[in-house]
């Protein structure tokens, strides 16, 4: 069997479709991210305190959560916010690792084998 004939920037080329199939990929992951996140934010400080709920009724009567830092309670609700979207998009986001990985898990070899 004849091996087939290579020109000199084959393996350039496909290592290049590779690296802009893998940007192609991320920028789809970080879109859909982003979507989730536009759509979430605006409800950031009612997701917050759904979220801190139980813990302020856990707290003795009269006592309240207290800021750390100045930026604290801007920032707090916004950072919940996007992970939260970070875990609404994770199907979509696995699904973009497995679309990259798995054309490469079922390439054969040129001679037959793997």
């Amino acid at each position: 069997m004849a091996e087939p004939s290579k020109r000199p920037g084959d393996e350039a080329t496909t290592f290049m479709s590779h690296l802009l199939e893998l940007r192609n990929r991320i920028m789809r992951g970080g879109a859909s991210i982003l979507v989730v996140f536009l759509i979430a934010a605006p409800f950031a400080n009612d997701l917050y305190e759904y979220l801190a709920a139980p813990l302020m009724d856990a707290l003795p009567e009269g006592n309240s959560m207290i800021s750390t830092e100045p930026h604290g309670p801007f920032f707090v609700p916004f950072k919940f916010a996007f992970a939260l979207a970070v875990a609404v998009a994770m199907p979509y986001l696995l699904y973009q690792l497995w679309a990259f990985v798995a054309p490469g898990l079922y390439v054969l070899h040129p001679k037959g084998y793997w």
